[in-house]
């Protein structure tokens, strides 16, 4: 496929708002691709050469990309980063100056491209900057206007498609199967390898039945199971009967792959995060008793002195590329075991908790760094009541209950795991997690911050849309004001992303990727925001984007059961 071809869709994705036009445009893209080029478009449209567990990141920062457009079109960078400055969109410039200068357009097939940004990624040693600037002047001097202002934005890390992978999958599903509702049939291999790219290329070799094969591998993170609410201890062993109960972290996830000496550590929202835990490493390759394994695990802060886990703010600071070995002296980790998906060449997902759980005890022999949580079988509700008040005065967060007869069922929410918290006995059952879609521009005082209040937004995953739900201009602290001025300029857009929601037209548009989690007094029905409901005073707890991805915010679904359990308390 001709990499030309492609941005030809990408111009007609960047320009529709309506989702269900998005995945009518993909699956007439899919339609002329061949399986060779698959996985290769499934990454670019993603605006990347490789899955995002993978850490290859094209790395070119915004200097360097004006720097390769100046020395393309034979002006000065200064130039370049003035006109940058005025339309906020590197891509947007570089298709002026190639309109301008009429630039040669080669046919140039999208494996050609591809594997020249791969060659970007890969690029480092001495003159790293100089050697990714030289590569992509290469392209750039073959390049339409289109092609070249869609190329640009790849290696800056800002498509500007807004397609997120369940409308990706939607339009496999409606070229390949006939109908975008048979997503539902391709998710559970997606759910088990966190790769588009493998999933079209499979679906395009092999069909329905070899997505539905693929299974778990050491290397290739799994999404996570995720748990349900219910409002009490009586409501759980209501709804459950007994259960395994265990301590809920306000850590942050950790799976833990390791094969033969080589260990590997991946984030919630399938990061690689490997070089930032080198104690989980170290303990991971002598504690572990097998060749090959995969464990879910939540890591927390831990003050040895005073013997107390540390709170969310605290712990997150662990994620960091520089200063790791000071901040490990500094924040030391505890990390909590609480199944095993994947022993010596076997997959465990589809065995009962309760076997996991033995093979677990079998599998780790409990270290400084790594621990077991084992649980407890819990069938009476005043003990659960106790483990979950004993649970809070130790500083975490509540408890995870679990059906003991419960496969592991990468990416599901449903009621075989559900969070007991400690909001849980309040009247709104818990914070939530919500992404900001934009902000309103700050008037008297809040001038100075630019932003004087966020519109924000929980997902709907059966529609892969972010709906509005709140905004929020209380709160927050003048450092928080300044903080979301800066982390949102990363990400405004000139109009409303394709998969937002929203009645309200903010001052400023923002691409729904930074989540923050806000506790507010009460939900109640709303006209105005498109989720139909609104959260009443809320407040900023603290940001998770470090550790959640937009599509890992609180869903409809969630709130609408929150909005329930308010009346059920009274």
């Amino acid at each position: 496929m001709l990499f030309s071809k492609l941005t030809e869709y990408f111009e007609k994705l960047e320009k529709t708002s309506s989702r269900l036009a998005l995945i009518d445009i993909l699956a007439q893209l899919f339609k002329e691709v061949k399986a060779q080029d698959i996985a290769k478009v499934c990454y670019l449209i993603q605006g990347r050469v490789a899955p995002f567990y993978e850490p290859i990141e094209i790395g070119m920062a915004e200097k360097s990309v004006a720097g390769a457009i100046a020395e393309t079109f034979g002006v000065k960078r200064d130039e370049v980063l003035k006109e940058y400055g005025e339309v906020g969109d590197l891509g947007l410039v570089v298709k002026r100056l190639s309109e301008k200068g009429k630039m040669r357009s080669v046919k140039l097939e999208v494996t050609e491209v591809f594997n020249t940004l791969t060659e970007i990624a890969e690029t480092s040693g001495v003159g790293t900057v100089a050697k990714k600037q030289v590569l992509l002047v290469g392209l750039l001097q073959k390049m339409d206007p289109v092609s070249a202002k869609h190329l640009v934005r790849i290696p800056l890390g800002v498509s500007r498609l807004g397609i997120g992978d369940p409308t990706i999958l939607d339009g496999f599903a409606k070229f390949k199967l006939g109908d975008r509702s048979k997503r539902k049939f391709l998710e559970g291999g997606y759910n088990r390898v966190s790769d588009l790219g493998l999933i079209g290329e499979t679906l395009w070799q092999g069909g329905l039945p070899a997505v539905e094969k693929l299974s778990i591998h050491v290397g290739r993170p799994i999404r996570s199971q995720l748990a349900e609410r219910l409002p009490s201890a009586e409501k759980v062993i209501e709804k459950l009967g007994e259960v395994n109960s265990q301590k809920k972290l306000d850590g942050f996830r950790v799976q833990v792959h390791k094969e033969g000496d080589h260990i590997r550590l991946f984030s919630r929202n399938l990061e690689e995060t490997t070089p930032m835990f080198p104690e989980i490493v170290k303990e991971a390759k002598n504690q572990i008793k097998a060749k090959s394994v995969i464990l879910d695990c939540e890591a927390i802060g831990f003050n040895p002195v005073s013997d107390e886990f540390l709170p969310f703010q605290e712990t997150t600071q662990r994620r960091r590329k520089y200063g790791i070995a000071e901040m490990a002296i500094k924040i030391p980790l505890k990390v909590f075991c609480f199944d095993i998906l994947y022993k010596n060449g076997k997959s465990l997902i589809d065995l009962e908790l309760r076997d996991r759980l033995k093979i677990l005890e079998e599998t780790i022999e409990e270290g400084k760094v790594l621990m077991i949580e084992r649980g407890e079988m819990v069938s009476d509700a005043s003990r659960l009541q106790e483990m979950l008040d004993d649970a809070i005065s130790k500083g975490l967060e509540g408890l995870v209950v679990k059906r003991p007869d419960s496969k592991y069922e990468a990416g599901a929410r449903n009621f075989n795991w559900v969070k007991l918290k400690r909001h849980s006995s309040g009247e709104l059952s818990d914070t939530i997690d919500v992404v900001i879609l934009g902000y309103v521009f700050g008037k008297g005082k809040r001038s100075d911050f630019g932003a004087g209040a966020l519109l924000v937004g929980v997902y709907d995953g059966e529609k892969d849309e972010f709906v509005t739900v709140s905004k929020i201009g209380t709160g927050l602290t003048d450092e928080e004001w300044r903080d979301i001025k800066v982390k949102s300029e990363k990400c405004k857009v000139q109009s409303r992303p394709a998969r937002v929601n929203s009645k309200i037209v903010p001052s400023v548009w923002v691409e729904p990727k930074i989540v923050i989690e806000v506790l507010a007094d009460e939900i109640t029905k709303s006209p105005l925001h498109t989720a139909g409901l609104a959260l009443r005073f809320p407040r900023l707890i603290k940001f998770r984007e470090v550790d959640k991805k937009a599509e890992d915010a609180t869903t409809v679904k969630e709130l609408i059961e929150m909005y329930e359990m308010q009346f059920k308390k009274k």
